[in-house]
């Protein structure tokens, strides 16, 4: 078993729980209401923009070249990819992807993305991926989850999505950060393996509170 295998183990009872959250398993069935799917898209919109930003930290604190390419390379299919289809959407609402970027960050959104711009800002290429690890595993093995019998019929309404999450790329672009975290963690002492075991802890956290927020379409109290 690998490092980030056994972290991911260790955190288990909080990845189960995103299989039953409500929201994923309407997603799934294609029964989610368009106006929490409508928000969850734009909140995402959101934080993909912050999510480009801690790969290209990952990129400008990479020790070798080869890996700081692929950072940048994921900079690129962050922005070009998975925004890209969060703007199809948009057009469907007459949104304009200028419109879709004035979405105010919701609470959760807004911790979520400052707990990894904080470790962007100041942290090793170790923190820095696993930082934004269960984003793209959690997202990965969600998307092959709900598409275990088979891919869904032309007509779902989240097709697309479910299709872009549970593809052979997206779930390599997991493996790869969990190589890199794998790789990094060998020459890591006590201390600063629980760390980033922390890191990982917290951001699968907030990924169930972001399915969480957007089935409640979570607001500013105040």
């Amino acid at each position: 078993m690998t490092w980030t295998e056994s972290v991911r183990r260790a955190n288990k009872p909080i990845w189960d729980a995103q299989f039953v959250h409500p929201f994923v398993m309407a997603l799934g069935k294609g029964t989610l209401p368009l106006r929490k799917f409508k928000y969850y898209i734009l909140q995402d919109a959101r934080f993909l923009e912050e999510l480009a930003r801690v790969f290209a930290a990952g990129a400008q604190r990479a020790t070798d070249p080869e890996t700081a390419r692929r950072f940048a390379q994921l900079v690129d299919e962050t922005i070009t990819v998975e925004r890209g289809l969060h703007e199809r959407y948009g057009k469907l609402w007459n949104l304009t992807p200028k419109a879709m970027r004035r979405t105010p960050l919701a609470p959760t959104n807004y911790a979520y993305t400052r707990h990894m711009k904080s470790v962007a800002l100041q942290g090793t290429v170790a923190a820095i991926t696993i930082v934004a690890l269960p984003c793209a595993w959690i997202y990965c093995v969600i998307g092959q989850h709900l598409l275990k019998n088979g891919a869904p019929s032309e007509k779902h309404p989240y097709r697309d999505w479910l299709m872009m999450y549970a593809s052979p790329e997206f779930a390599a672009v997991a493996e790869w950060m969990r190589t890199i975290v794998d790789g990094e963690v060998m020459s890591a002492g006590r201390e600063e393996k629980a760390f980033l075991a922390e890191l990982f802890r917290t951001s699968s956290r907030y990924e169930w509170m972001f399915w969480e927020m957007a089935w409640r379409e979570e607001q500013w109290p105040v």
